[in-house]
């Protein structure tokens, strides 16, 4: 039976407006825009609730700001169970480890991945977009969803690029007082640091070397950083900086240069104990000749530091890193510090939680103590 021309157009318009709705409520509302690290202008929504963070060290930034509980899905390295980990933004949420999945880690998103998790995020977070992982325009187009670039930087000549990826984030999940408290938090310790040893004379100043500095994996004691921000920071003579360029991070050293040097002081970053027992940093102090002439390792002057790089720069740790190297290195300076107290301080503020202790057992509780160089 026909139904009546008058009940058709009614139902025919009723149906057009609820598709219009639909369609509409399937398009996020664009209120804004914002400006990313490589100068895009991304449309986001003005009210942003989910998100992901794509890239190496993008989620560490996001739990700086407290918005960690944003996320709604991870990339692949924080489902990971190993020995060692030391990223305290990690240890201090262990939920990570039972998210859904949305990529492969530095960066290498899956866009059909993205496109299936419940709730849909609306804007994706990403760091180190020139030099690893997904094209953001690519993947943007492939989801539909706004791409945010940042730059990741550092605690040296890019710490302004640092300062900037933390505004840019805030901006995006609305953290932007907490974004001006951590700035203000690194800013105001780098300063104690350096107020603490800038009048200490140059001829005063210990030679150091640090090494088995992790790149994108563990390595030997010959790798090291020339721009070491913790040595910057307390004025420390790192030979293996001087006359390297500002911009010059990782290198690795010939072991007869670093015998040649004969630093004061040995710094070990623990990363390296990731190559096992029978090899790494640890191991060649122990067993090599070579370095068994140094005078720092026959008097026992080598100390473990907690890893520099893990997932990119671990920042809290080069803040508490600087504090154990000034008190090595000037004891009268930093005598009212207590490095493992003064860590623990560090990672509440940018992280929540006290991890030091749990992180430290994970590297045979070797971090801020001198390295035993006997097995």
């Amino acid at each position: 039976m026909a139904l009546p021309r008058n009940f058709r157009l009614r139902l025919a318009a009723a149906l057009c407006a609820v598709g219009a709705l639909l369609l509409l409520a399937a398009v996020p509302a664009h209120a804004r825009t914002i400006t990313d690290a490589l100068g895009r202008t991304v449309d986001i929504p003005d009210d942003v609730q989910h998100v992901i963070c794509s890239g190496s060290g993008c989620l560490r930034l996001l739990t700086y700001l407290g918005a960690q509980d944003m996320i709604v899905a991870v990339d692949d390295i924080e489902v990971r169970r190993r020995q060692f980990d030391a990223r305290p933004y990690a240890l201090a949420n262990p939920q990570f480890k039972t998210m859904s999945i949305f990529g492969e880690f530095r960066g290498h998103d899956n866009p059909e991945l993205i496109l299936t998790l419940e709730p849909q995020p609306q804007v994706i977070l990403k760091t180190y977009t020139t030099s690893m992982g997904y094209d953001p325009d690519e993947l943007q187009a492939k989801t539909g969803i706004p791409v945010v670039v940042l730059n990741y930087g550092d605690l040296g000549v890019q710490r302004p690029q640092f300062y900037e990826a933390l505004r840019i984030m805030a901006g995006v999940v609305g953290r932007q007082d907490r974004a001006e408290e951590v700035i203000a938090y690194f800013d105001s310790h780098i300063a104690d640091l350096e107020q603490r040893t800038a009048d200490i004379p140059e001829d005063q100043r210990p030679s150091v070397f640090i090494g088995g500095v992790a790149h994108r994996g563990p390595h030997g004691y010959q790798s090291t950083e020339p721009i070491y921000p913790p040595f910057l920071f307390v004025h420390a003579r790192n030979l293996a900086g001087e006359g390297a360029g500002k911009k010059m991070q990782h290198s690795d050293v010939a072991k007869e240069k670093i015998v040649e040097w004969n630093p004061d002081v040995l710094f070990l970053d623990l990363a390296t104990l990731q190559l096992g027992d029978e090899a790494g940093g640890l191991f060649e102090l122990r067993t090599d000749p070579a370095y068994q002439t140094l005078t720092a390792v026959q008097q026992g002057k080598v100390y473990g530091l907690l890893p520099y790089n893990w997932y990119s720069k671990n920042y809290g740790s080069i803040l508490a890193n600087a504090y154990f190297i000034g008190k090595v290195l000037y004891p009268e300076k930093f005598k009212d510090v207590e490095p493992a107290a003064q860590a623990d301080a560090i990672y509440t503020f940018l992280v929540g939680k006290p991890v030091f202790p749990d992180m430290n057992a994970m590297f045979g509780g070797l971090a801020f103590e001198p390295v035993p160089l006997t097995q």
